[in-house]
């Protein structure tokens, strides 16, 4: 017998989401949006940028621009390196079939107008 009669269909994808300034967003004053790392469930990756978004929306960001990295094992044959902190947020967010928000960059302006 198989160690796994019903594996799940779910993945973990990595995202790396875009969300610009909304009220009540909690980003820091003076940033002009941020970037989300992103751990999220889904059977395939659209799925999983489809949950994420509505989430975000929920929490009061404003997404702009999704960019997906794939899943753990298609990130590990490209080569990145993935921490033990990391693989264990993936590891959460597919046994809670959630969307984890692993890192927070926010974007500031400097004096010179560019971000």
């Amino acid at each position: 017998m198989a160690a796994r009669e019903n594996p799940s269909r779910q993945q973990v994808y990595t995202l790396v989401v875009e969300i610009g300034r909304k009220l009540g967003d909690g980003l820091p004053d003076g940033a002009t949006g941020a970037a989300l790392m992103v751990f999220a469930s889904g059977v395939d990756e659209a799925e999983a940028v489809r949950e994420t978004v509505a989430i975000l929306k929920q929490a009061d960001t404003a997404p702009l621009d999704v960019t997906g990295y794939g899943t753990l094992d298609e990130r590990l044959a490209e080569g990145h390196e993935i921490s033990k902190e990391e693989h264990a947020l993936m590891q959460r967010a597919l046994d809670e079939n959630a969307v984890i928000v692993a890192q927070v960059t926010p974007f500031f302006e400097d004096e010179g107008g560019v971000a």
